[in-house]
């Protein structure tokens, strides 16, 4: 019942008939508190999404490729081979539905079979300021690489009302991730001075300030801020790692370091006068019957050495020196993999399951796979995915000549799906305006895409929105990837109308869409135009002087090797038509003596303006292999059918498995560079088949992260 005077009450109802808000002290009053002490902020609510979707098989990477012919592959739980039992988790996507799929979803009885997941380790984005850009190599010299657009999107929601916008998109996942994690499990926030602070306020409120074990001090010698001749404070050297438990039986295992020399010598006196070792003479405590002390001999190598605490300061950044050095990927987040090595030796054993959800260049993954740590990361870059699945194969293939065991891994995503919940969120919505302002805003971006196009709007088709020199266009969504889906819907439409010419324009593409469905559509006699939508449609000034340009989406073209029952592939072109920068902007923009690279009409070139101010460009792209970073093979491709749970339409909290008419890559050989090894292969090895007809599917990723596939049917 609540306690409130006769004043106060009238004081309520006079601010709700007046408009007003409530003063801060009725928050208390109206409302039982179940915290006793929180962080808030604009925006802060405590609804967490439950959506469950079914998570797609974009491809799966089993054992890394062999010199020798096979007739079959080894299966995924086959424990003949090099696989360990198990299949680790590669997600693309925004991490929201990701671990709400998974908390809600089928795959939460699978991994809780597993024991749950031990251990999460996250290092979210925590500079306001922060520029995603990272450096790509082209030969001896490198480009920076700006993020995607749906990046860019992702970005600004997370920071569009600053840390406001950032606590509320750390809060929810918080939650999540508390409510996958297992009973005795345990969960690491990288972060540092910018959000320290909120986010211990924030964990002490999610998992109980009695679960809090250590604040981790991470600290590292800055050789930059040393040159650093306009030092206005003292250099920064150390980050913070939170770590908290889900409850008070977490697991927890001590780790050590070695003893220091001069410890040793100080203490360790004693000659191996008795070969058992070097040793020292240690108090008891206790007394003997003659009334001395007693003493015992404690033998150096039997000591596990110091027992870590709290400060580290002996894990080198990514990039200073040694091993730490050759581990730098040009990833901006990079840490080092010995700093993870030590977090998930102290909280997990082995065949335990590993995550991380703001994954970036894949050194979770990694340090799981070789301490034998089943794992489930994810990221929304599409570059972070790929750049994780080379690390990855590069381990794998370590490991392999090594003699040692590794698990299989699949590339997933939300795909379509994602698409179909973004739509009905808006019909859940309070505010029945809200699905209104929606579908404005909506008409606004397309408006906008279709005025940078040049084209003409249209009203009354279902995909179609414009039309430009006798061919429709369709435009697809700017905060999800375009979906095979949504390329169905458009060969629907064309068949409905009778249309023949369409242009599909996208920001991006989702991974895996299969080129299949343009094929489909030219039986038809339908011709389908992917077109990539440059961020410049944003920029008012690049629409108005008709700078911007949309380009075709890259194309594969590759030739069968048949000799005898035996099939390899051998890649033969690749395009692309990417523009980053522009041309005649950066020539202005240049002073003398400095040079800039800018991808144009396709080309990556090297602007560089001489004392005089005279320009000299310079193609760095010299041939089309220049543009792959990674391509591979499946020699199958319709062996295996993309199978999915989904909810049964009479008891959602039941699932059952769907066909959704795609099939999975995989990944069955492979060529990438690495910093070691610039080369690529041109010609796959040869595979023995077991039948004469196949049909051989193809991935290239692009310098950028960008995959495109294409399928050819093959008979022997």
């Amino acid at each position: 019942m609540l306690n409130l005077t006769d004043s106060e009450k009238r004081d309520i109802v006079r601010c709700i008939e007046e408009g007003k808000e409530l003063p801060e002290k009725y928050r208390f009053l109206l409302f039982k508190q179940r915290k006793q002490l929180e962080l808030l902020w604009n925006g802060k609510t405590d609804e967490v999404t439950n959506v469950v979707l079914p998570f797609q098989t974009i491809e799966h990477v089993d054992t890394p490729r062999s010199e020798e012919i096979k007739e079959l592959q080894l299966s995924l739980f086959d424990e003949s081979g090099r696989q360990q039992k198990g299949c680790n988790k590669l997600i693309w996507g925004d991490n929201k539905h990701i671990l709400s799929s998974l908390k809600h979803g089928p795959m939460r009885e699978e991994i809780e079979k597993q024991g749950g997941i031990k251990l999460i380790y996250i290092d979210p984005p925590f500079d306001v300021g922060a520029d995603f850009t990272m450096d790509v190599q082209i030969g001896d010299q490198s480009l920076e690489k700006k993020p995607n657009v749906l990046e860019q999107l992702a970005y600004r929601d997370t920071w569009g009302l600053g840390q406001d916008s950032f606590l509320s998109m750390i809060y929810e996942r918080l939650i999540l991730m508390r409510d996958l994690l297992a009973d005795d499990g345990s969960i690491y926030v990288h972060c540092d001075y910018r959000v320290n602070t909120l986010l211990r306020i924030i964990m002490n409120e999610i998992f109980g300030i009695e679960n809090f074990r250590n604040e981790i001090i991470w600290t590292y010698e800055n050789s930059a801020s040393n040159r650093s001749k306009n030092i206005k404070s003292f250099p920064k050297s150390h980050e913070k790692i939170l770590f908290y438990s889900k409850s008070k039986d977490t697991q927890f295992i001590p780790q050590y370091t070695k003893l220091r020399e001069e410890y040793v010598k100080q203490f360790y006196k004693y000659d191996d006068n008795d070969g058992k070792g070097l040793y020292r003479m240690s108090d008891t405590g206790r007394y003997g019957p003659d009334g001395k002390r007693v003493m015992y001999k404690k033998y150096l190598n039997e000591s596990k050495g110091q027992v870590i605490k709290e400060v580290w300061k002996d894990i080198p950044n990514v990039g200073s020196f040694g091993k730490a050095r050759k581990e730098l990927l040009g990833y901006p987040t990079q840490k080092p993999e010995q700093l993870l090595e030590r977090i998930i030796k102290s909280s997990s054993n082995e065949g335990d399951i590993v995550a991380d959800f703001f994954v970036g260049s894949g050194t979770t993954a990694a340090v799981a796979e070789k301490l034998n740590r089943k794992w489930i990361v994810s990221d929304i870059g599409k570059f972070s995915v790929h750049t994780t699945r080379k690390r990855m194969l590069y381990v794998q293939r370590a490991m392999k000549e090594e003699g040692k065991n590794y698990r299989a891994f699949e590339i997933l995503n939300l795909g379509k799906y994602q698409a179909q919940h973004f739509v009905k969120e808006y019909e859940n919505l309070r505010d029945e305006d809200a699905a209104k302002k929606s579908a404005q805003k909506n008409k606004q971006f397309i408006g906008l895409i279709l005025n940078a196009y040049n084209s003409e709007p249209l009203d009354g088709f279902k995909t179609f929105h414009g039309k430009k020199a006798g061919r429709m266009v369709s435009v697809g969504p700017v905060n999800f990837p375009l979906s095979r889906k949504h390329v169905e819907e458009v060969v629907d439409e064309c068949l409905q109308n009778k249309i023949s010419k369409v242009d599909i324009l996208g920001f991006e593409y989702e991974m895996g869409l299969f080129p299949s469905v343009q094929d489909e559509a030219k039986k038809h006699g339908i011709d389908l135009a992917y077109k990539q939508i440059p961020p410049e449609v944003f920029d008012k000034r690049a629409v108005a002087k008709g700078e911007v340009q949309f380009h075709d989406v890259a194309y594969i073209e590759f030739t069968p090797i048949i000799k005898g029952n035996t099939l390899a592939v051998k890649l033969t072109d690749f395009t692309v038509f990417y523009q980053q920068g522009q041309l005649q902007q950066t020539e202005e923009s240049l002073k003398n003596k400095q040079s800039k690279i800018i991808v144009d009409q396709g080309q990556i070139v090297k602007l560089s303006k001489d004392a005089n101010g005279i320009i000299k460009p310079e193609q760095l792209t010299k041939k089309w292999t220049d543009w792959i970073d990674y391509w591979s093979v499946d020699f199958d491709f319709e062996s295996k059918q993309e199978i999915i749970r989904v909810a049964k339409e009479d008891n959602l909290d039941e699932f059952e498995q769907k066909w959704t008419g795609d099939f999975v890559f995989e990944n069955e050989w492979q060529s990438f560079r690495t910093k070691d090894q610039t080369s690529l292969e041109l010609t796959s090895t040869a595979k023995e088949m077991s039948k004469n007809k196949t049909t051989i599917a193809v991935k290239v990723v692009d310098i950028f992260g960008n995959d495109t596939m294409k399928i050819m049917k093959v008979k022997l």
